[in-house]
């Protein structure tokens, strides 16, 4: 397996920051960087566990689609999405300094295939994400800090 990941400390408690990555109908689709990401569309559930959704992402200048189901190895702290494309992305949620903050990691593992093109896929695809996923934290930190005042 071949892994890329992002993380961040977040002024805010794992609750609040997990539950807005867990919420695909709504919280999350607002903290994903528009582009690459163009479309998340929850097709069953929409909730943590059993989420099932199609999201397009615009890749080299060409939307591409792929499915994803959302499960849960540990309800509260970690969520994992598996595509139809052969990512494995987990979201991991730990608490810091009392639970106070929260440290978040992003992971995506790619199954390891012989092949150039695919180490070249897969170099590529991580000189995109890296950027995506820094956006992406610092959007989830703006919006939890946001429900936190509420």
């Amino acid at each position: 397996m071949k892994k890329l990941s992002e993380s961040k400390i977040i002024n805010s408690p794992t609750g609040i920051v997990y539950s807005i990555i867990a919420d695909y109908k709504d919280a999350h689709p607002k903290i994903l960087p528009n582009p690459p990401f163009v479309s998340l569309k929850v097709v069953k559930g929409g909730v943590g566990a059993g989420t099932e959704m199609i999201v397009g992402m615009e890749m080299f200048r060409k939307v591409q689609t792929f499915r994803a189901v959302v499960t849960e190895p540990e309800p509260g702290r970690t969520l994992v999405e598996t595509t139809d494309t052969g990512y494995i992305t987990t979201f991991s949620v730990e608490p810091e300094n009392d639970g106070k903050k929260s440290l978040v990691t992003f992971t995506t593992e790619l199954v390891e295939n012989p092949g150039i093109l695919k180490r070249l896929e897969f170099w590529l695809t991580s000189k995109l994400l890296h950027p995506v996923y820094k956006k992406e934290l610092e959007n989830l930190a703006d919006a939890s800090v946001k429900k936190l005042r509420r």
